[in-house]
C-alpha cells in the first residue's frame, strides 16, 4: 500500500476554511484565519479563497432557489453560467475562477 503525502497544513486550513464559508458553518472560519495568518500565508491568498467560497456558497444558493422557484411554477431569471465551462460555475466579481 503506497502512503500518499499528507497535505500541508496551510492547504488544509485553507480547504477547511473555504468550506466552512461555503456551508454557511456557524464557526465562520474564525480558528482557521489564524492559523493561515501564523503560517504565513499572505492576506491576498486568504482574501481569495474568502471571495471564491463565498461565490461558490451565493451561486449555490441561487440555483437552489431557481429550481424551487421553477418546480413552484413561479417565474425567475435563470442563474448565469460561464459557457464551456464543465463545471457550470461564474468567475467571482473580481474575476477570480472557482473552477
Amino acid at each position: 500500500m503506497n502512503a500518499q503525502p499528507e497535505l500541508h497544513n496551510s492547504i488544509v486550513a485553507m480547504v477547511s476554511l473555504a468550506s466552512g464559508i461555503a456551508s454557511n458553518h456557524p464557526a465562520m472560519g474564525q480558528c482557521q484565519l489564524e492559523r493561515l495568518r501564523g503560517y504565513g500565508v499572505p492576506e491576498n491568498q486568504i482574501n481569495a479563497v474568502i471571495e471564491i467560497a463565498r461565490h461558490i456558497r451565493d451561486e449555490a444558493a441561487e440555483k437552489l432557489d431557481f429550481a424551487f422557484d421553477e418546480k413552484a411554477g413561479a417565474t425567475a431569471a435563470p442563474v448565469e453560467a460561464v459557457e464551456g465551462e464543465a463545471c457550470g460555475c461564474s468567475p467571482t466579481p473580481s474575476g477570480q475562477s472557482c473552477c
